[in-house]
């Protein structure tokens, strides 16, 4: 397997470290080796990604990160590279224990020395790799450490991380004062949840993973934290059609939105919905907006709702309801919203029905059928936290707004995150062109869309999520990030659920 194959399992630091453990107590591998296999790994992925380095530069802490490090450093040596090793304590030597101080043994063999780190000593390799903290960090990054790791951050050389770019929380994502920016971070034994989400997508570059060589039955004795989402999750959720099938087999999806001047929203999610493989969609928005939306969309069946006593009687054809795409918060909306509510039916609910859900607290009905969709704003003003509050820890947000709320929650942003109280499931597709108007709207449809093909609601969720963020990265090779269009994703959003991308 590549090594730029990530696999599914995603776990937390300590999981990680009952992978570690469990593979050197009960199936008798020893710690050393593990360091060996993981510093010969990084060696060969910096030789590999940076040919012909005369020079490098290691940061070595005193854990077993720096170990690694250090077997980076000898093997370097070995190669007739001139290696700088820098640590930060007088008393390095000292505070190596175990596997850490099996390496330094080592290392010194082979002709690596130590410098110890002084403010403005110039870094002198080519390439530049972190081990200097690794997992277990649980402060902020403090004194030397932190001075060290910007001057890492200043240079203009090329970064390897090792398993963990230094001061990123591994659980979360979150810088931990500060952190080192790596160009790569090749991790090892478990996928840390963290380098995929918040800060950690700035920080780690290109993510790298190796096994170390663990058997199978290791990972089968420590629970994982998370699931991550790919392509062969897709073809398994949506199987080929059968020839025999029609429109009728895969559900109808009713966009309810689009109030005074936002009927482009739900217009967005209508038409994402169509392309989604929904049998039939319909939309309910304002009556002005029906001629355009027949003009753009004629293959979706559009009507004119004044009111919710309007939107009643159309309540009994669709399957599945999208409520918020420009939705808006007016009297109006709140009608709509509360109609929907009580037609029993499996809902999505984006924008501001979520608005709405936190102003009218709506909460208290807990349904279990519906998808949320909140952007972090909007987490936070179900929550009653700030923004930046939701985004330390995304996987605790998620968890505290599926407890109050029920059903199947999608936390959006860099790493979404999707949670139905059971599986954790995370999506590490998508790119910074998707940070513009009408990305939510056409995720929404799609969600919609996937549900009323019969779908559950977290399978529906981790689907969607996926499809977007792929159809994104498509666009954004053929055409760049900048300038993406949330309208751009929908012709390929087909493409990626037919598993022809």
């Amino acid at each position: 397997m590549s090594r730029a194959e990530l696999p599914g399992a995603l776990y937390t630091a300590e999981q990680s470290r009952a992978l570690d453990r469990t593979a050197i107590e009960q199936f008798g591998i020893p710690g050393f080796r593990l360091m060996q296999r993981a510093g010969h790994a990084a060696f060969v992925e910096l030789m590999a990604h940076w040919p012909g380095i005369r020079r490098l530069t290691v940061g070595c802490g005193s854990g077993n990160n720096g170990g690694d490090g250090l077997i980076v450093a000898g093997l370097a040596r070995q190669q007739g590279v001139d290696v700088q090793v820098l640590v930060l304590n007088d008393d390095f030597e000292a505070r190596l224990q175990g596997e850490a101080l099996a390496a330094w043994q080592w290392a010194q063999a082979v002709g690596v020395e130590l410098t110890r780190w002084q403010t403005g000593m110039e870094l002198q390799g080519d390439v530049l790799v972190d081990a200097l903290l690794g997992t277990g960090l649980s402060g902020p990054v403090r004194g030397e450490t932190a001075e060290l790791i910007k001057q890492f951050n200043r240079s203009s050389r090329p970064v390897l991380a090792v398993d963990i770019p230094s001061g990123l929380c591994s659980d979360t994502g979150r810088v931990l004062g500060v952190a080192v920016r790596a160009d790569l971070t090749l991790t090892f034994i478990g996928l840390k949840q963290g380098l995929l989400t918040h800060d950690g997508v700035d920080h780690c570059g290109q993510v790298l993973f190796d096994s170390l060589m663990l058997p199978d039955e290791v990972y089968e004795e420590v629970s994982l934290s998370a699931f991550r989402t790919d392509s062969d999750d897709l073809a398994k959720l949506l199987p080929p059609r059968r020839r025999s099938s029609h429109k009728g087999v895969f559900g109808h999806v009713m966009i309810i939105g689009g109030d005074h001047g936002m009927g482009g929203a739900a217009l967005m999610a209508a038409e994402a919905a169509a392309r989604s493989g929904a049998g039939l969609v319909s939309l309910a928005t304002r009556p002005e907006h029906v001629t355009a939306a027949l003009t753009r969309a004629p293959e979706v069946m559009v009507a004119g709702v004044n009111s919710g006593q309007d939107l009643q009687p159309l309540l009994e054809r669709p399957d599945v309801l999208v409520v918020g795409p420009g939705l808006g918060q007016s009297a109006w909306a709140d009608q709509l919203l509360q109609q929907a509510l009580n037609s029993g039916l499996p809902l999505v609910l984006d924008a501001d029905a979520l608005n709405l859900l936190q102003r009218r607290q709506y909460n208290g009905l807990a349904l279990h059928d519906w998808v949320l969709t909140p952007h972090p704003g909007e987490a936070a003003r179900l929550l009653g936290w700030e923004t930046d509050v939701v985004q330390q820890d995304r996987f605790r947000a998620v968890r505290e707004l599926q407890s109050r709320f029920g059903g199947t929650v999608v936390l959006k942003g860099a790493g979404s995150l999707s949670f139905d109280g059971d599986a954790m499931h995370l999506c590490n597709a998508g790119n910074p062109g998707m940070a513009c108007g009408g990305m939510g709207d056409v995720l929404s449809g799609i969600i919609g869309a996937l549900r009323a093909q019969r779908l559950s609601a977290v399978d529906a969720a981790r689907a969607g999520v996926y499809a977007h963020a792929r159809a994104a990265d498509l666009c954004a090779a053929e055409q760049g990030e900048r300038g993406l269009l949330a309208t751009d994703l929908i012709s390929r959003v087909r493409r990626v659920l037919s598993g022809i991308e």
